[in-house]
């Protein structure tokens, strides 16, 4: 709880992060802030009472942590300017595809750690999954994980290339699940119900099946078939959906969004 963590980026992910430190216990005064809109700078300072600075400065020399809260087209421009400050503190990156080895090769640090959270972290109900380099310690680990368990549940990788797997099924899918919500609702409302009561009927029933699933020990398709009859409604509903080819177009997708991600790392990433 003594350690300086310095944030490269103040968007959503690192205010979601930023929030669970200082609800766990870190002090404002411990985090420092790189943050080039003066709207994002003002929001940290209502929301968290910090004083985020619009460049890489001298300050950033006594971080223990570096959060990497970028977007990938920009995240080498970043690094080579805070590495003019800070070359000794544990790297913690959240940005989508950039690669560890890129990020190694532009602070000259082999301390990297990657992950990918995904937006329930801003209310603490996050899902994210981390990499360590070798260089990093069982200690840094901890650390890690003590921040990122600020925002919710996380789980260790042992292979970097894995991350593009969780981008597009962890990372990714809280727009899925918000895209099955909208043609629920939008249904319900077909069906005559308010577009409220819909609404509240989808969130609700989301939330139940998660809830429910992280409950039992049994798989999906178990959970699934108990509420399936045949000639019933979920029977007809499932039926239709077979016959559409929605779950393998759900999976093209999913496929679609690691390609991306693999993307970025080499678009965005160092040769």
């Amino acid at each position: 709880m003594s350690k300086r963590i310095a944030f490269i980026g103040g968007g959503n992910m690192a205010s979601a992060i930023i929030g669970g430190l200082i609800r766990h216990g870190y002090a404002p005064g411990q985090i420092d802030v790189v943050e080039p809109w003066a709207e994002a700078r003002e929001r940290l300072q209502k929301d968290f009472g910090l004083t985020a600075q619009a460049e890489a400065n001298a300050t950033l020399a006594s971080a223990d942590m570096v959060v990497w809260a970028v977007k990938p087209q920009t995240f080498k421009e970043a690094a080579l300017q805070v590495r003019a400050h800070n070359t000794t503190a544990l790297h913690l990156s959240v940005a989508a595809g950039i690669r560890s080895d890129s990020i190694a090769q532009w602070m000259g640090s082999e301390r990297i750690i990657r992950s990918m959270p995904n937006t329930p972290a801003l209310i603490g109900k996050g899902m994210t999954a981390l990499f360590a380099r070798p260089a990093v310690t069982a200690t840094d680990k901890a650390w890690a994980s003590e921040v990122i368990g600020t925002t919710g549940a996380f789980l260790w990788l042992t292979a970097e290339e894995q991350l593009d797997a969780v981008t597009a099924i962890s990372g990714s899918g809280p727009a899925y699940m918000f895209y099955f919500m909208e043609a629920m609702t939008d249904a319900g409302e077909q069906m005559g119900l308010d577009r409220a009561q819909a609404y509240q009927l989808a969130v609700a029933t989301f939330i139940g099946a998660g809830e429910l699933a992280r409950a039992s020990t049994e798989p999906p398709e178990t959970l699934r078939a108990k509420v399936t009859s045949k000639g019933g409604t979920t029977y007809a509903a499932i039926t239709s959906m077979e016959e559409s080819g929605i779950k393998a177009a759900f999976e093209k997708a999913l496929f679609a969004a690691r390609k991306r991600a693999t993307e970025l790392g080499n678009e965005f990433g160092s040769s």
